[in-house]
């Protein structure tokens, strides 16, 4: 059997200060694999750069320079991390047999890639990596990582349990990924949806070399809903059941009211009333704010607007290092030398 070319993509917004050891530390495990013969030597690593705003780009853009096996995607601006991947994945699919994705922070145990490509040698098309445990997050963002699973569950959608996007996908699940067209792209549950052979690989994740998280409780909270309401219309269904049992109530209290009046038992109450009020109106915000959520859903999906542009790519550019080295100037622009040779 012949070792399959491996790609390992690596989304990346402002990680400088990781940056050099990531690059380090990933060549060095591809170097390995090849020297196993588990992957080809064709294999590359790539660096997706979300629209960062500090030396990100130039670090990968040097790099790609010197060696052979780094290679660099520039996005016209930043679109979110998912989005990010998304690039990456499908811009490697049509020159890779296998695709590994992974943070540039390296919290993820990087030698537990080596059991992908096994498993994947073994037939698998998808492999999890999936955390041992949380023992490393905060009480806080342990309890709520944990409750976003069980609601998930709950909601009926198909998630890993402490998956993120630490995976190792064939060209074939890749091809099918690309099948779905939503906007809202939520990774974590349409990839199982793909079906094929899958398999999991546990691991210790680590703790951040540098540089800050990029995902603050804001953008995690943010990422929790755009999971929920991408997959699932339990929450309106809920509003509807709220508002059906709202409805029933107000119909046995005001038999109630009734029978007390007529009995001559009634008194004018503003507390009750105001409360009423305000339930009733708090009741259709968020109905009315929680259909929104969808309309909007529905109306980014009508525009079909892209997920990404790319405006560098060197992926796809067969690797000179005379020619490249070359080029000493700052200004060598990767379109001008891609468009050569188109």
């Amino acid at each position: 059997m012949m070792e399959p070319v491996l790609t390992i993509v690596v989304p990346c917004y402002n990680e400088e200060e990781v940056l050099p050891d990531t690059i380090h530390k990933l060549r060095q495990l591809l170097l390995e694999l090849m020297a196993d013969e588990l992957v080809s030597k064709q294999s590359k690593i790539l660096f997706v750069d979300d629209g960062s705003k500090d030396r990100t780009w130039d670090m990968i853009y040097k790099e790609g320079l010197k060696s052979e096996y780094i290679r660099g995607l520039k996005l016209s601006r930043n679109v979110g991390h998912q989005n990010a991947l998304l690039a990456g994945l499908f811009t490697a699919k049509d020159l890779s047999d296998c695709i590994v994705s992974i943070d540039a922070d390296l919290q993820d145990d990087i030698q537990v890639i080596r059991e992908f490509i096994l498993k994947f040698h073994e037939g698998c098309e998808i492999v999890y990596g999936v955390r041992k445990g949380r023992e490393t997050d905060t009480l806080f963002k342990r309890s709520t990582a944990q409750g976003f699973y069980k609601m998930m569950k709950i909601l009926g959608v198909d998630l890993v349990y402490n998956h993120a996007d630490f995976r190792l996908m064939s060209r074939r699940a890749l091809q099918a990924l690309e099948r779905f067209n939503e906007v809202n792209l939520f990774l974590r549950g349409i990839v199982p949806l793909l079906g094929f052979r899958t398999d999991v690989v546990y691991y210790d994740r680590l703790e951040r070399q540098a540089g800050e998280t990029k995902y603050p409780l804001k953008k995690m909270l943010a990422f929790a809903f755009d999971g929920i309401t991408s997959f699932s219309i339990s929450p309106i269904r809920f509003v509807l059941m709220l508002g059906l049992v709202s409805f029933f109530m107000s119909l046995v209290f005001g038999g109630y009211f009734l029978t007390l009046k007529f009995f001559g038992d009634t008194e004018t109450g503003w507390t009750s009333l105001i409360t009423s009020i305000w339930l009733i109106g708090g009741l259709q915000l968020i109905a009315i704010g929680l259909i929104g959520e969808y309309v909007g859903k529905i109306y980014k999906e009508a525009k079909q607007r892209p997920k990404y542009i790319v405006d560098i790519d060197s992926f796809n550019l067969p690797f000179s290092r005379h020619r490249l080295l070359q080029q000493t100037d700052d200004s060598l622009d990767f379109r001008k030398i891609s468009d050569s040779n188109k």
